[in-house]
């Protein structure tokens, strides 16, 4: 990027139009696109705001967290719960976020203490208990055969498809969500959480408790991800004990570190990868779905240890290298004056 075209991108304007002209590509494209497109990227917000969840403890705190999908599962079968049971749709939102939030700061006051291995085992445990939890806990959560809740079909008032519908309803809480953990990370919040992930004992010298950050790090990636698992339900409208198998946690972690670890923008391409990586590899050979996966997640930590996050700042210093003159290339032009 060019200096002047740098200076315009620093100018209030200019940052003001470009976030109104994304509010209006938010607002026009669901009306215009095909239903598989509405339906797909629904399902990439809802794993956006996982992989943000995910995020916060991970990528902004550096804290190991295996367990992300629990929360999101549990956040899915309250939803259901609520909505089976005739409760208000508000608040079964709350209770979505709320519930896995009290869950993760009740886990997190005892695993913040730890460190390395040990709070990696704690997570992990996490999906591993729940999926036969969910199983045995038959009246609330349907069992084996899972739990189903139709409350996002489009009401007849706003002339929309059922699709253009819940992409609307995806945009305004994932955006609602991304926008106060933006502001939550680039504040004092923010600010703490780097110095703990940093060095610990930096932050006790400086009067940061890590232990504090830690578990709010914690239990805010928990509120995030029952908020994931209600938007789950807006979009596929039935949950079971997969829905927080080990499997889909390891995914989720693959998904924040393809997507780049510690950047907002990285949760959105964390979120595509999640949804789209699955289409692509079935599409190649359903057999080698995993296999396909694994080489593509190689393939990006080898080329951009980063993430994809970091691309454009890799082709940006490539074009910087190829355009400035070589030793070798100096010395000619200096021999030929």
């Amino acid at each position: 990027m060019t200096t002047t075209a740098a200076g315009w991108m620093t100018r209030p304007w200019v940052r003001w139009a470009a976030v109104a002209l994304v509010v209006v590509i938010l607002l026009v494209a669901p009306l215009i696109l095909p239903v598989f497109v509405n339906q797909t990227l629904a399902r990439i917000g809802v794993f956006a705001v996982a992989v943000l969840g995910l995020n916060v403890v991970m990528g902004y705190t550096g804290q190991v967290s295996l367990g992300q999908i629990f929360f999101v599962g549990v956040g899915a079968y309250v939803t259901a719960y609520g909505v089976n049971a005739g409760w208000n749709i508000a608040l079964v939102l709350i209770l979505a976020a709320l519930i896995p939030g009290v869950i993760g700061l009740l886990i997190s006051l005892a695993a913040a203490r730890l460190g390395g291995l040990a709070i990696a085992m704690v997570t992990i445990a996490l999906p591993i208990i729940g999926v036969p939890l969910a199983k045995r806990l038959s009246d609330l959560t349907g069992g084996s055969q899972g739990i189903s809740a139709r409350f996002s079909a489009a009401p007849d008032w706003s002339g929309l498809a059922t699709d253009q519908w819940q992409l609307y309803i995806v945009i305004a809480i994932a955006g609602t969500v991304f926008l106060l953990t933006r502001n939550l990370v680039r504040g004092k919040y923010g600010r703490a959480f780097a110095i703990v992930k940093g060095n610990e004992a930096v932050a006790s010298s400086m009067g940061i408790s890590p232990y504090r950050y830690k578990v709010l790090a914690f239990t805010i990636a928990s509120l995030i991800g029952g908020v994931s698992g209600f938007l789950y339900m807006v979009v596929v409208q039935y949950t079971s004990p997969e829905t927080m198998s080990f499997g889909h946690s390891i995914t989720l972690l693959a998904s924040m570190v393809i997507g780049g670890a510690g950047s907002m923008f990285g949760s959105l391409l964390g979120g595509a990868y999640y949804v789209l990586a699955p289409q692509v590899t079935n599409a190649i050979d359903p057999s080698l779905t995993a296999v396909l996966q694994g080489i593509i997640l190689l393939a990006i930590l080898f080329v951009l240890p980063g993430g994809l996050v970091t691309l454009p700042r890799l082709w940006r210093r490539r074009r910087r290298s190829s355009a400035s003159p070589t030793p070798n290339q100096s010395q000619g032009k200096r021999q030929d004056t």
